[in-house]
């Protein structure tokens, strides 16, 4: 079986959008353990900005960019069983590359797509949606009845969070950017939306506990909310930073910790809570649970793939509400 000609973006160096190169690429056929998927649609995530820039070093370039997508089997390679060519199926991790037309993915990273679950949906929401499943639920059980901070809350994974956990029992309090996100926040199950550009958040917190703080502060901002999320904590709570919008945290003393009452920090990744086939599986039916149960996915921007540059840009200057979908 030969290869294909397929178009594709490739980084031959790392730096700002401006880097993104649509390219015409050859995709080989499938080997071993692996199939090849024609996207039909593909999600941009904060992840594929830090391959991009070089915070999350690529194995080297020139090299794909892009780890979730939705599509159609073409073809599957030797040892492959359980999975046909038209099967549709999406997946969220992997070795980058996703920003393709075709692309080759371990068939064991797919997940079967649910009759009522559409491409372009899937693509906005698999590594979103997967990564509030582990958050709320297996790196920090959240519980009816407690209250929980979780920054950038009208973003992609914010909107889903936010329903995720009004669904739970929790209350949540959401620091946004803006007026308008604290009001799509707020119609998505926020129930206090701070706008952390005129407010002191952690005060707002401290303010909305009775000066206790809440129990987990998820954050996937990074650098400019770090401190005020761990002033944010009630004492033996955790702060889970998942992200690095603004940059990574400063080195900080780990006695600060013991200074603040006992807190917790974990830096945690959706790969190491999906790394098993089970592992994988499991979050993927519990996201479709919830979409089922009318858990909804906004998508605000849909992007030709050839204009990929233009997407990073509008995630980076915090323009977007909501998940940005590439289309081949």
């Amino acid at each position: 079986m030969l290869g294909r000609m397929s178009r594709a973006i490739r980084l031959h160096e790392t730096g700002g959008p401006e880097v993104l190169r649509f390219v015409e690429v050859d995709v080989p056929p499938p080997g071993p353990g692996q199939a090849l998927v024609r996207h039909t649609a593909i999600g941009v995530n904060y992840i594929d900005t830090y391959h991009r820039s070089g915070l999350y070093p690529l194995p080297g370039l020139p090299h794909g960019i892009g780890v979730e997508a939705a599509g159609v089997v073409e073809a599957v390679g030797a040892g492959v069983g359980g999975l046909e060519p038209g099967a549709r199926v999406a997946y969220a991790g992997g070795t980058p590359g996703a920003y393709a037309e075709r692309c080759l993915v371990g068939a064991d990273k797919l997940v079967p797509l649910p009759d009522g679950v559409g491409d372009e949906l899937a693509a906005a929401m698999m590594l979103k949606g997967m990564t509030v499943e582990y958050l709320v639920t297996r790196c920090f059980r959240v519980e009816p009845g407690m209250t929980v901070l979780w920054h950038a809350a009208a973003g992609g994974v914010g909107l889903i969070a936010c329903q995720w956990l009004k669904a739970l029992g929790a209350t949540v309090i959401g620091t946004v950017g803006s007026d308008a996100k604290a009001e799509v926040a707020r119609a998505h199950g926020c129930d206090h939306a701070i706008v952390y550009t005129r407010e002191d958040f952690a005060a707002r917190v401290r303010e909305l506990t009775n000066g206790r703080g809440v129990p987990v502060v998820y954050d996937a901002v990074g650098r400019t909310t770090f401190p005020g999320s761990l002033a944010s904590l009630e004492p033996r709570g955790m702060l889970v930073g998942f992200g690095n919008a603004s940059g990574k945290p400063e080195p900080f003393d780990v006695l600060e910790l013991s200074r603040r009452g006992s807190l917790y920090l974990t830096r945690p990744t959706l790969f190491d809570y999906t790394a098993t086939r089970s592992e994988l599986l499991a979050s993927a039916a519990a996201l479709f649970e919830r979409v089922g149960a009318g858990l909804g996915i906004e998508i605000s921007r849909r992007v030709p793939l050839a204009e990929a540059a233009e997407a990073h840009r509008a995630l980076e200057r915090r323009e977007t509400v909501g998940s940005i979908v590439l289309l081949p």
